[in-house]
Protein backbone atom coordinates (compact mmCIF):
# COMPACT_ATOMS: atom_id res chain seq x y z
CA UNK A 1 0.00 0.00 0.00
CA UNK A 2 1.53 3.08 -0.80
CA UNK A 3 0.70 6.44 1.54
CA UNK A 4 -1.64 8.70 0.78
CA UNK A 5 -2.80 6.89 -2.05
CA UNK A 6 -5.31 3.93 -0.70
CA UNK A 7 -8.25 4.49 1.07
CA UNK A 8 -8.67 2.23 4.09
CA UNK A 9 -11.66 1.05 6.04
CA UNK A 10 -11.53 -0.67 9.16
CA UNK A 11 -14.08 -2.30 10.72
CA UNK A 12 -14.01 -2.69 14.67
CA UNK A 13 -11.53 -0.04 14.63
CA UNK A 14 -13.02 0.74 18.22
CA UNK A 15 -11.55 -2.64 19.73
CA UNK A 16 -8.65 -4.02 21.26
CA UNK A 17 -6.79 -4.84 17.82
CA UNK A 18 -8.92 -2.32 15.40
CA UNK A 19 -7.62 0.73 17.60
CA UNK A 20 -3.78 -0.90 17.48
CA UNK A 21 -4.28 -1.45 13.82
CA UNK A 22 -5.95 1.97 12.87
CA UNK A 23 -3.11 3.56 14.69
CA UNK A 24 -0.92 1.98 13.24
CA UNK A 25 -1.84 2.80 9.74
CA UNK A 26 -2.52 6.26 10.51
CA UNK A 27 1.22 7.10 11.92
CA UNK A 28 2.15 5.41 8.58
CA UNK A 29 0.71 8.06 6.52
CA UNK A 30 -2.18 6.48 5.14
CA UNK A 31 -6.02 7.74 4.81
CA UNK A 32 -8.31 5.46 7.05
CA UNK A 33 -11.58 5.52 7.85
CA UNK A 34 -12.82 4.00 11.16
CA UNK A 35 -16.02 1.78 11.70
CA UNK A 36 -17.21 1.87 14.88
CA UNK A 37 -20.46 0.47 16.74
CA UNK A 38 -22.56 3.63 16.75
CA UNK A 39 -23.86 4.29 20.54
CA UNK A 40 -25.77 7.18 22.05
CA UNK A 41 -22.69 8.16 24.01
CA UNK A 42 -20.90 8.97 20.64
CA UNK A 43 -18.19 7.12 21.98
CA UNK A 44 -15.28 5.19 19.63
CA UNK A 45 -14.08 2.84 22.34
CA UNK A 46 -10.35 2.60 22.74
CA UNK A 47 -10.40 4.97 19.65
CA UNK A 48 -11.27 7.48 22.33
CA UNK A 49 -7.51 6.91 23.87
CA UNK A 50 -5.66 7.48 21.07
CA UNK A 51 -3.37 10.63 20.58
CA UNK A 52 -5.16 13.60 19.09
CA UNK A 53 -3.08 13.55 16.10
CA UNK A 54 -4.65 10.31 15.21
CA UNK A 55 -7.80 11.36 16.38
CA UNK A 56 -7.62 14.54 14.09
CA UNK A 57 -6.29 12.32 11.29
CA UNK A 58 -9.45 9.82 11.31
CA UNK A 59 -12.46 9.63 9.78
CA UNK A 60 -14.94 7.56 11.41
CA UNK A 61 -18.47 6.27 10.64
CA UNK A 62 -20.79 5.01 13.46
CA UNK A 63 -22.89 2.01 12.12
CA UNK A 64 -23.52 -1.28 12.74
CA UNK A 65 -21.94 -4.37 11.03
CA UNK A 66 -25.25 -6.44 10.68
CA UNK A 67 -26.40 -3.34 8.92
CA UNK A 68 -25.70 -4.17 4.87
CA UNK A 69 -26.70 -0.07 4.08
CA UNK A 70 -24.93 1.34 6.67
CA UNK A 71 -21.67 -1.19 5.75
CA UNK A 72 -21.83 -0.52 2.07
CA UNK A 73 -22.47 3.42 2.57
CA UNK A 74 -19.01 3.29 4.97
CA UNK A 75 -17.52 1.12 2.28
CA UNK A 76 -17.47 3.36 -0.44
CA UNK A 77 -14.83 5.03 -1.71
CA UNK A 78 -12.55 3.05 0.13
CA UNK A 79 -9.48 0.82 -1.48
CA UNK A 80 -9.31 -1.97 1.07
CA UNK A 81 -11.30 -3.07 3.84
CA UNK A 82 -10.03 -4.55 6.74
CA UNK A 83 -12.66 -6.76 8.26
CA UNK A 84 -12.18 -7.09 12.33
CA UNK A 85 -15.57 -6.32 13.80
CA UNK A 86 -17.17 -9.38 15.52
CA UNK A 87 -18.38 -10.70 18.64
CA UNK A 88 -15.44 -13.22 20.06
CA UNK A 89 -15.94 -13.69 23.89
CA UNK A 90 -16.45 -17.48 23.88
CA UNK A 91 -18.26 -17.89 27.71
CA UNK A 92 -20.99 -14.64 26.05
CA UNK A 93 -21.45 -17.03 23.14
CA UNK A 94 -23.05 -20.07 24.93
CA UNK A 95 -25.47 -17.14 26.50
CA UNK A 96 -26.44 -15.79 23.28
CA UNK A 97 -25.07 -17.98 20.07
CA UNK A 98 -27.64 -15.99 18.03
CA UNK A 99 -26.07 -12.79 18.05
CA UNK A 100 -22.72 -13.98 16.83
CA UNK A 101 -24.32 -15.26 13.49
CA UNK A 102 -25.74 -12.08 13.15
CA UNK A 103 -22.72 -10.01 13.93
CA UNK A 104 -20.06 -12.79 12.33
CA UNK A 105 -21.82 -14.96 9.68
CA UNK A 106 -23.93 -12.01 8.70
CA UNK A 107 -21.84 -8.76 9.09
CA UNK A 108 -19.22 -10.62 7.03
CA UNK A 109 -21.69 -11.33 4.43
CA UNK A 110 -22.01 -7.72 4.28
CA UNK A 111 -18.73 -6.71 4.14
CA UNK A 112 -17.98 -9.67 1.02
CA UNK A 113 -20.95 -8.57 -1.04
CA UNK A 114 -20.59 -5.03 -0.80
CA UNK A 115 -17.10 -5.43 -1.68
CA UNK A 116 -18.35 -7.07 -4.65
CA UNK A 117 -21.28 -4.42 -5.66
CA UNK A 118 -18.39 -1.89 -5.04
CA UNK A 119 -15.39 -3.17 -6.94
CA UNK A 120 -13.45 -2.96 -3.36
CA UNK A 121 -9.51 -3.67 -4.36
CA UNK A 122 -9.24 -5.85 -1.62
CA UNK A 123 -11.29 -7.08 1.81
CA UNK A 124 -8.65 -8.72 4.68
CA UNK A 125 -11.39 -10.93 7.04
CA UNK A 126 -10.61 -11.67 10.43
CA UNK A 127 -10.39 -15.17 11.33
CA UNK A 128 -9.42 -16.43 14.53
CA UNK A 129 -7.24 -19.73 15.75
CA UNK A 130 -10.38 -21.35 17.57
CA UNK A 131 -11.88 -22.60 14.57
CA UNK A 132 -8.96 -25.03 14.75
CA UNK A 133 -10.49 -27.28 17.94
CA UNK A 134 -8.07 -29.03 19.76
CA UNK A 135 -4.80 -29.43 17.85
CA UNK A 136 -5.06 -32.99 15.91
CA UNK A 137 -1.41 -32.36 15.09
CA UNK A 138 1.33 -29.57 15.80
CA UNK A 139 2.51 -27.10 14.60
CA UNK A 140 -0.64 -26.20 13.16
CA UNK A 141 -0.98 -25.62 9.61
CA UNK A 142 -3.30 -23.73 7.44
CA UNK A 143 -4.74 -27.18 6.10
CA UNK A 144 -6.27 -28.43 9.91
CA UNK A 145 -9.62 -29.35 9.86
CA UNK A 146 -12.23 -27.08 11.18
CA UNK A 147 -13.74 -27.38 14.66
CA UNK A 148 -16.68 -25.57 16.28
CA UNK A 149 -15.72 -26.61 19.55
CA UNK A 150 -18.06 -23.20 20.75
CA UNK A 151 -20.89 -21.24 18.77
CA UNK A 152 -18.15 -18.95 18.62
CA UNK A 153 -15.63 -20.52 16.94
CA UNK A 154 -18.49 -22.14 14.47
CA UNK A 155 -19.73 -18.72 13.82
CA UNK A 156 -16.45 -17.79 12.52
CA UNK A 157 -16.14 -20.82 10.79
CA UNK A 158 -19.27 -19.94 8.90
CA UNK A 159 -17.64 -16.42 8.21
CA UNK A 160 -14.54 -17.82 7.08
CA UNK A 161 -16.69 -19.92 4.48
CA UNK A 162 -18.86 -16.94 3.06
CA UNK A 163 -15.57 -14.62 3.01
CA UNK A 164 -13.76 -17.33 0.94
CA UNK A 165 -17.22 -18.53 -1.30
CA UNK A 166 -17.36 -14.90 -2.58
CA UNK A 167 -13.55 -16.04 -4.03
CA UNK A 168 -14.44 -19.08 -5.11
CA UNK A 169 -18.08 -17.67 -6.45
CA UNK A 170 -17.01 -14.59 -7.91
CA UNK A 171 -13.31 -13.43 -7.51
CA UNK A 172 -13.58 -11.04 -5.19
CA UNK A 173 -10.74 -10.29 -3.59
CA UNK A 174 -10.18 -11.65 -0.58
CA UNK A 175 -7.69 -12.74 1.87
CA UNK A 176 -8.24 -14.73 5.74
CA UNK A 177 -5.13 -13.83 8.16
CA UNK A 178 -6.12 -16.10 10.83
CA UNK A 179 -4.07 -14.74 14.17
CA UNK A 180 -3.56 -16.80 17.12
CA UNK A 181 -3.68 -15.62 21.17
CA UNK A 182 -3.17 -12.00 20.11
CA UNK A 183 -2.74 -10.13 23.99
CA UNK A 184 -1.28 -6.75 24.69
CA UNK A 185 -2.79 -3.22 26.03
CA UNK A 186 -6.69 -2.67 26.07
CA UNK A 187 -7.75 -6.65 25.81
CA UNK A 188 -10.97 -6.95 27.90
CA UNK A 189 -10.59 -8.72 30.92
CA UNK A 190 -12.00 -11.48 30.11
CA UNK A 191 -9.00 -12.38 28.50
CA UNK A 192 -6.83 -14.84 30.39
CA UNK A 193 -3.74 -12.86 30.24
CA UNK A 194 -5.24 -9.73 31.21
CA UNK A 195 -7.53 -11.65 34.35
CA UNK A 196 -4.19 -12.28 35.93
CA UNK A 197 -2.53 -9.15 35.16
CA UNK A 198 -5.59 -7.34 36.89
CA UNK A 199 -6.12 -9.56 39.59
CA UNK A 200 -2.48 -8.78 40.59
CA UNK A 201 -2.19 -5.42 40.40
CA UNK A 202 -5.15 -4.88 42.64
CA UNK A 203 -3.34 -6.92 45.10
CA UNK A 204 -5.07 -10.50 44.69
CA UNK A 205 -2.37 -13.59 45.23
CA UNK A 206 -5.08 -15.99 45.11
CA UNK A 207 -5.75 -15.88 40.97
CA UNK A 208 -9.44 -17.33 40.33
CA UNK A 209 -8.87 -19.00 36.83
CA UNK A 210 -10.56 -21.37 34.48
CA UNK A 211 -8.08 -24.86 33.33
CA UNK A 212 -4.69 -24.32 33.07
CA UNK A 213 -3.69 -27.62 30.98
CA UNK A 214 -4.55 -25.57 27.90
CA UNK A 215 -2.06 -24.96 25.91
CA UNK A 216 -1.78 -21.18 23.38
CA UNK A 217 0.35 -19.78 21.34
CA UNK A 218 0.52 -16.21 22.20
CA UNK A 219 1.17 -13.25 19.82
CA UNK A 220 1.51 -9.31 21.00
CA UNK A 221 -0.74 -7.26 19.06
CA UNK A 222 2.15 -5.09 17.82
CA UNK A 223 3.49 -8.65 15.81
CA UNK A 224 -0.69 -9.57 14.64
CA UNK A 225 -1.22 -5.92 13.65
CA UNK A 226 2.43 -6.30 11.55
CA UNK A 227 0.41 -9.17 10.14
CA UNK A 228 -2.57 -7.66 9.11
CA UNK A 229 -0.51 -4.74 7.23
CA UNK A 230 1.26 -7.54 5.49
CA UNK A 231 -1.84 -9.16 4.06
CA UNK A 232 -3.35 -6.17 3.40
CA UNK A 233 0.17 -5.00 1.33
CA UNK A 234 0.48 -9.14 -0.62
CA UNK A 235 -1.17 -9.85 -3.64
CA UNK A 236 -0.75 -13.38 -3.45
CA UNK A 237 -2.57 -13.10 -0.21
CA UNK A 238 -5.66 -12.87 -2.09
CA UNK A 239 -7.53 -16.46 -2.01
CA UNK A 240 -5.28 -17.68 0.68
CA UNK A 241 -5.68 -18.36 4.69
CA UNK A 242 -2.58 -16.88 6.62
CA UNK A 243 -1.80 -18.18 10.63
CA UNK A 244 -0.25 -15.62 11.93
CA UNK A 245 1.24 -17.22 15.38
CA UNK A 246 4.58 -17.43 17.10
CA UNK A 247 5.33 -20.82 16.59
CA UNK A 248 5.73 -20.84 20.37
CA UNK A 249 3.30 -23.16 22.79
CA UNK A 250 2.81 -22.63 26.58
CA UNK A 251 -0.01 -23.69 29.09
CA UNK A 252 -2.07 -21.43 30.75
CA UNK A 253 -0.48 -22.67 34.68
CA UNK A 254 3.39 -22.01 32.60
CA UNK A 255 1.63 -18.34 31.50
CA UNK A 256 0.50 -17.33 34.94
CA UNK A 257 4.25 -18.51 36.37
CA UNK A 258 5.52 -16.17 33.81
CA UNK A 259 2.79 -13.27 34.39
CA UNK A 260 3.98 -13.43 38.37
CA UNK A 261 7.44 -13.62 37.54
CA UNK A 262 7.25 -10.30 35.75
CA UNK A 263 5.06 -8.73 38.14
CA UNK A 264 7.29 -9.87 40.90
CA UNK A 265 3.89 -11.49 42.31
CA UNK A 266 4.00 -14.60 44.20
CA UNK A 267 0.52 -16.29 44.24
CA UNK A 268 -1.50 -19.30 44.18
CA UNK A 269 -4.39 -20.41 41.77
CA UNK A 270 -8.01 -20.89 42.32
CA UNK A 271 -10.17 -22.87 40.26
CA UNK A 272 -13.44 -21.14 39.70
CA UNK A 273 -16.10 -23.16 38.29
CA UNK A 274 -17.41 -20.34 36.25
CA UNK A 275 -14.41 -19.79 34.20
CA UNK A 276 -14.29 -22.99 32.90
CA UNK A 277 -15.91 -24.46 29.42
CA UNK A 278 -17.76 -27.18 28.57
CA UNK A 279 -15.82 -30.35 28.72
CA UNK A 280 -16.19 -30.96 25.28
CA UNK A 281 -15.99 -27.27 24.19
CA UNK A 282 -12.57 -26.58 25.44
CA UNK A 283 -9.66 -26.26 22.78
CA UNK A 284 -6.72 -27.76 24.98
CA UNK A 285 -3.95 -27.11 22.25
CA UNK A 286 -3.26 -24.39 19.85
CA UNK A 287 0.31 -24.00 18.58
CA UNK A 288 0.77 -22.10 14.89
CA UNK A 289 2.79 -23.12 12.12
CA UNK A 290 3.86 -19.88 10.28
CA UNK A 291 5.66 -20.69 7.49
CA UNK A 292 2.81 -19.59 5.50
CA UNK A 293 3.07 -16.00 6.39
CA UNK A 294 6.94 -16.14 6.54
CA UNK A 295 6.72 -17.57 2.70
CA UNK A 296 3.62 -15.23 1.06
CA UNK A 297 4.26 -11.98 3.55
CA UNK A 298 7.94 -12.14 4.96
CA UNK A 299 6.01 -11.70 8.07
CA UNK A 300 7.15 -13.52 11.18
CA UNK A 301 7.20 -12.15 15.41
CA UNK A 302 9.17 -9.80 16.27
CA UNK A 303 8.47 -10.99 19.89
CA UNK A 304 8.82 -15.23 19.08
CA UNK A 305 9.88 -17.62 21.85
CA UNK A 306 10.01 -17.39 25.64
CA UNK A 307 12.33 -14.47 25.85
CA UNK A 308 9.29 -12.37 23.24
CA UNK A 309 6.54 -13.48 24.94
CA UNK A 310 8.02 -12.30 28.59
CA UNK A 311 9.24 -9.10 26.09
CA UNK A 312 5.21 -8.59 25.56
CA UNK A 313 4.25 -9.55 28.90
CA UNK A 314 6.29 -6.47 30.16
CA UNK A 315 5.00 -3.80 28.14
CA UNK A 316 1.33 -5.43 28.88
CA UNK A 317 1.74 -5.38 32.48
CA UNK A 318 3.48 -1.95 32.38
CA UNK A 319 0.06 -0.55 30.49
CA UNK A 320 -2.25 -2.57 32.80
CA UNK A 321 -0.69 -1.56 35.55
CA UNK A 322 -0.53 2.08 34.74
CA UNK A 323 -3.58 3.39 37.06
CA UNK A 324 -5.72 5.30 34.79
CA UNK A 325 -5.56 2.40 32.58
CA UNK A 326 -6.26 0.18 35.68
CA UNK A 327 -8.88 1.89 37.05
CA UNK A 328 -10.95 1.00 33.79
CA UNK A 329 -11.06 -2.57 34.63
CA UNK A 330 -13.34 -4.48 37.20
CA UNK A 331 -11.24 -6.83 38.45
CA UNK A 332 -13.14 -8.33 41.23
CA UNK A 333 -15.78 -8.95 38.91
CA UNK A 334 -15.77 -12.27 36.04
CA UNK A 335 -17.14 -10.61 32.22
CA UNK A 336 -18.47 -13.21 30.51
Amino acid sequence: MQKKEKRILITGADGFIGSHLTEELVRRGHSVKAFTLYNSFNSWGWLDHAAQEVKDSLDVFSGDIRDPYGVKTAMKGCDIVLHLAALIAIPYSYHSPDTYVDTNIKGTLNVVQAARELGVEKVVHTSTSEVYGTARFVPITEEHPLQGQSPYSASKIGADQIAMSFYNSFNTPVAIIRPFNTYGPRQSARAVIPTIITQIANGKRRIKLGSITPTRDFNYVKDTVRGFIAVAEAEKAVGEVINIGSNYEISIGDTVKLIAEVMGASIEIETDENRLRPEKSEVERLWAENKKAKALLGWEPAYGGRDGFKRGLQETVEWFTDKANLKQYKADVYNI
